[in-house]
């Protein structure tokens, strides 16, 4: 069976990201896009980063371009991007599909091990939803990204324990994540 440490991914570069390398720690994967009305989170994620990093998070920015074509440049734009706008330092990798035929092995395990429960609770939730199910008709009944800045949280002995849909409060992601360090 499958476990997260099994997993590399790739970098802009070329190189690889090993997920074995974060073992012990907390890990927050995240699909993102930098043309989204969610990418302002990139702001919470990183003030997240620069306070626990040192305490063993790690955030695992995964750039997709599935929903809207939201992120549509290449892996250094989007760098670029994310590092003037919003200061980011954590690490960014290769621009990957999350869902489908293409999509990284890793969020194959990922969405196996936390699958969608809904929304939550928030203003226009029904329109989200009619936005959603525009391009996924079946949304509800199944495990699939839903769309950008979707976050999973990996405990420090590498079991996926949550899974926030984009629309989940970033304070509560954070407390959730503290909880964990």
């Amino acid at each position: 069976m499958a476990q997260i440490y099994d997993f590399k991914l790739a970098r802009p570069d070329g190189s690889e990201l090993n997920l074995a390398d974060n073992k012990g720690k907390v890990m927050l994967i995240v699909n993102t896009a930098t043309g989204c009305g969610f990418t302002p989170q990139y702001e919470p994620l990183e003030a997240l980063y620069k306070e626990l990093h040192e305490s063993g998070l790690e955030i695992i920015d995964i750039p997709c371009n599935q929903f809207g074509g939201q992120a549509p440049g290449s892996d250094d734009e989007i760098h670029e991007f994310c590092t003037l706008n919003y200061n980011t330092t954590f690490p960014q990798l290769k621009k990957s599909d999350v869902n489908g035929e293409n999509e990284l092995p890793l969020y194959t395990f990922l969405k196996s091990q936390k699958g969608f429960e809904g929304f939550g609770d928030f203003p226009d939730r029904e329109k989200f939803e009619e936005f959603v199910a525009m391009g996924n008709p079946d949304f509800r009944n199944n495990a699939n990204i839903k769309w950008n800045f979707t976050k999973f949280v990996v405990d420090r002995e590498g079991n996926v324990v949550a899974r926030f849909e984009p629309t989940a409060d970033m304070g509560e992601v954070a407390a959730f994540v503290k909880s964990l360090i």
